[in-house]
This record gives structure tokens, C-alpha cells and sequence, in this order.
């Protein structure tokens, strides 16, 4: 590469780190004179990339928004943090309805990267593991998702169309608080202007966005992330499972987790030893209740069953098939 064109990369790359640099501090890193500085910076303006010139004590040159984004300078260590994060984003369901856009950002990438570099990624992709599988993605419209965190970021009000999972369509409009990313799927916490209550949709289920007029006051101390989980451990299922457990809301989170579980911690009784451990208050709604007996010892906490009554037929189940298990003898030879 001829020394002109890699300066002039280079001056790209420093002013891709943000912020206005000077004249003469880009004419010192560079080794060239101010004159020359300002030759190559017109170079990158004439390949449209827009580079300003700003006056005054201060000025000197920065990158201004450009209706497309300008050529990227990554290091060894960029490159590789950009293209884990794009396997992680995909492993997580964190993607966009534009399913192939994770892999064509990370296929230019590779494409532009040295030899050298390249066969070093590859060896951490390829001797890389995973301990969980990968998230069941349910991808919302990159649109949809755009539109409505700017909406929640200028506390716009908005109108949606949207689909439940019974297929009904309706108008709604929404002022929304948050976007919650959660087990593969995105999430819109919002007061319902529509119904007059705080709700929760699901972004790909949303089939169009449209900002009104106006402005709102979220609500002080609102957190969107805690309204998702409390939501999805309150939605109506077949079964209402409540528990009494001897533990704290940590303690019980770390096998009955936010999303499933609802914690209260109980007030310990006047009359109780101040050694004693609380009790909680657990409720739980599910489709099935097989899994509670396994999860249940797994806390290795007292715990008392209120309801269903067909739990503790489950669980008197599970402790009789490990005693027979911890009674039985190794077969000989």
C-alpha cells in the first residue's frame, strides 16, 4: 500500500475515535505537515466520507453523520469483540427480522481482515463452546424495534397494530417505557391507553408503529425489565402453585427464577427466635407440574405446599423413588 493512502487510513481511523481532533495533533501522529493534513482530509471527502472542518480556537476535523456509514478501521482486538458479539447476539436471539443481517455484517468483516488475522479468528470460533444451547430467537421487525425505542427514548406516544397469540388484531396506543430483551424474545412495556392498563407486548407480534403527536411523563421509578418478569410469572396458565419457603427472595431466585417465580418475604413472627431464618411466599403459575418436585428439592430449603393439592402427591412421589434408590444395593460382579 502506497505511504500516502495508508496515512490517509490512518487519519481515518483517528477520527473514527470520536471527537474533534486538531490540525496539529493530527499532523504529529501522522508525522506530516498541517498542509498535508489538510490534502488528506479532502481525499476522505471526496470519497464521501464526511469528514467536517470545524473553526475557531478548538477546531480542527470530525466525522459528521453520513447518509452511509464510512469505511471501518478495526484492530486484532476489535474485530474479534465485533464478531463474538455478533455469535452471541445470534446464540441469544438478539437479532432483527432481517435474519441474514448477523451474518453478512460478519462475512464484510472477514472479507477485509488480513490472512493472518483471519486464521486467528477462525481458531477462536472454531475451538469455542457454548454451555447453553442456543435461545429459540423470535426476531421482531427491525423497523418495529426502532421506531419504538426512539418512541420510548422522547417519551412519544404511539399507535401499534398488533397480533395476540389467540390471532386477534387490534389499534392500540401505547405510552411505552421500555424494551426488554428476554429469553430470545423482545418485549415493549407500555401504559394501554386503549384498555386504561399497564401492559406488556411482545415486538413481533407488533405489525406496524406509528408516532402520534405530543409527548408524555413516564412514571417515576418505572423499571421495565421487573414489569416483563412479573408479568410473564402472573400470565394465566393451568395450574396456580403457592408456597411457603424457608429463604430469603435470593436464595429461592437461584432455582425459581424472577420469570417464573414471584417472591414476597414474609415478616418473621414476634414471638420468633431472632436466629430463625424467614419464610417467603412463593406463587408460581404452569402448564405442567412434573418439574416442581425435582426443583423443589433442588433448593434444599423447608418449604410448605398451600396449593395445588396434586403437588404434594408429585412430591411425596419423588421422595419415595429416591429413598428406593438410596436403599439399593450395586449389582455383583
Amino acid at each position: 500500500m502506497p505511504r500516502s493512502i495508508a496515512r490517509v487510513l490512518a487519519l481515518l481511523e483517528l477520527l473514527q475515535s470520536g471527537g474533534i481532533r486538531t490540525v496539529t495533533e493530527l499532523a504529529e501522529r501522522l508525522d506530516v505537515d498541517e498542509r498535508t493534513v489538510r490534502r488528506y482530509a479532502a481525499h476522505l471527502v471526496d470519497l464521501d466520507v464526511p469528514v467536517e472542518s470545524v473553526r475557531g480556537r478548538y477546531g480542527g476535523y470530525r466525522l459528521a453523520p453520513g447518509y452511509r456509514m464510512p469505511p471501518l478501521m478495526l484492530s486484532d482486538d476489535e474485530a474479534l469483540a465485533v464478531l463474538l458479539g455478533l455469535v452471541a447476539g445470534r446464540r441469544a436471539g438478539l437479532t432483527t427480522a432481517t435474519g441474514t443481517a448477523g451474518e453478512t455484517a460478519a462475512a464484510k468483516i472477514r472479507r477485509v481482515l488480513p490472512a493472518r488475522l483471519v486464521l486467528r479468528l477462525d481458531a477462536v470460533l472454531g475451538s469455542l463452546a457454548f454451555t447453553a444451547p442456543p435461545g429459540e430467537a423470535v426476531a421482531p421487525d427491525s423497523t418495529v424495534l426502532l421506531s419504538i425505542a426512539d418512541a420510548v427514548n422522547h417519551h412519544r406516544p404511539i399507535s401499534i397494530g398488533y397480533t395476540a397469540s389467540d390471532g386477534r388484531r387490534s389499534e392500540r396506543t401505547l405510552h411505552p417505557h421500555g424494551v426488554v430483551a428476554h429469553s430470545g424474545r423482545w418485549y415493549v412495556t407500555a401504559a394501554d391507553l386503549t384498555s386504561g392498563e399497564d401492559r406488556t407486548f411482545r415486538l413481533d407480534r407488533i405489525t406496524a408503529v406509528r408516532t402520534l403527536p405530543g409527548s408524555f411523563e413516564p412514571p417515576a421509578g418505572i423499571d421495565p425489565a421487573e414489569r416483563v418478569l412479573t408479568g410473564l410469572a402472573t400470565a394465566p396458565y393451568r395450574h396456580e402453585v403457592t408456597l411457603r419457603v424457608q429463604g430469603t427472595a435470593e436464595q429461592i431466585h437461584t432455582r425459581l427464577p424472577a420469570g417464573v417465580a414471584i417472591v414476597e418475604e414474609l415478616p418473621s413472627p414476634s414471638s420468633a427466635d431472632p436466629g430463625t431464618e424467614r419464610w417467603s411466599r412463593v406463587e408460581m403459575r404452569v402448564d405442567r407440574l412434573d418439574w416442581l418436585p425435582a426443583v423443589l428439592a433442588s433448593l434444599d430449603r423447608p418449604f410448605v405446599i398451600e396449593r395445588p393439592d396434586e403437588l404434594r402427591g408429585l412430591v411425596e412421589a419423588l421422595a419415595e423413588r429416591l429413598t428406593r434408590s438410596a436403599r439399593r444395593s450395586p449389582p455383583r460382579g
